[in-house]
């Protein structure tokens, strides 16, 4: 990949990261509130997350997504980096459990299974029993795992609400929060006004303007009326908002 062409994408990265991140950690709480109900980690969920190195899933394209992206954005520089951290943090401690899973879901049975046999010696039934000692302890692993990749989450959306406020004139990041309100509101809970907050504190209406510009461009007009209308909402004597509105009906007149 040269140079000119990241550079040139860097704005489709933000917006990858930020969405990519917001769908990993909606899916990461919801496995985590099951562990919290049940105590157990399912293999599959974090085998499909994760994918392998020859067929990604999501969390890994996530990983790699914000390693470029980071490494080549000039703008907050340090709290890139720590999220690039983090987000690589987040990926290998879902590989852990993912292992400790597949521990507990294969092992641990065919351990148990061994250890009801009425025919083992007292030496295998001593080893037995050492050796699911061990698995055992992957239940200890993974709440741990768990946690510290709920801890790491929340300093993502904290890194988030610092970092992204360097993007706020990306249209295809407002197009993205605008689209995805629900998904972001879900994701950073009580953080969400801050968030919103800090990108586009002094122009409240520019989130709005600048996803109606970007729907536009798409051919999305009627997405694009709407978004324009809670700019307009905002702020009715904006004469960039009022000439989005003239080219969007206009558009939609032809």
């Amino acid at each position: 990949m040269s140079k000119n062409w990241i550079t040139a994408k860097l704005p489709e990265f933000v917006r990858d990261v930020l969405r990519d991140f917001c769908q990993v950690s909606q899916q990461l709480e919801q496995e985590f509130q099951n562990f919290d109900r049940t105590g157990l980690i399912r293999f599959q969920f974090f085998k499909d997350i994760l994918g392998e190195r020859t067929n990604k899933g999501q969390l890994w394209h996530l990983k790699d997504i914000a390693h470029i992206l980071f490494k080549h954005d000039s703008s907050a520089r340090l709290i890139g980096q720590y999220l690039d951290w983090s987000l690589g943090y987040i990926f290998h401690e879902c590989m852990k459990l993912k292992e400790d899973a597949y521990q507990q879901e294969n092992y641990r049975p065919w351990f148990k299974n061994i250890q009801s046999q009425q025919s083992l010696s007292p030496e295998e039934r001593l080893i037995t029993q050492e050796l699911l000692h061990v698995i055992e302890q992957t239940k200890e692993s993974i709440a741990r795992e768990v946690k510290r990749v709920r801890f790491i989450q929340f300093h993502c959306r904290r890194l988030f609400i610092l970092y992204l406020p360097h993007h706020r004139d990306n249209p295809l990041l407002a197009r993205f929060l605008f689209a995805r309100q629900e998904l972001v509101k879900n994701v950073f809970k009580s953080a969400y006004d801050e968030l919103i907050q800090a990108i586009y504190a002094k122009t409240p209406e520019n989130l709005y303007l600048l996803a109606a510009r970007s729907l536009r461009s798409g051919g999305w007009l009627h997405e694009a009326r709407q978004a324009i209308s809670k700019a307009h909402e905002i702020s009715p004597e904006n004469k960039l908002v009022l000439q989005e509105i003239q080219l969007i009906d206009s558009s939609l007149k032809i």
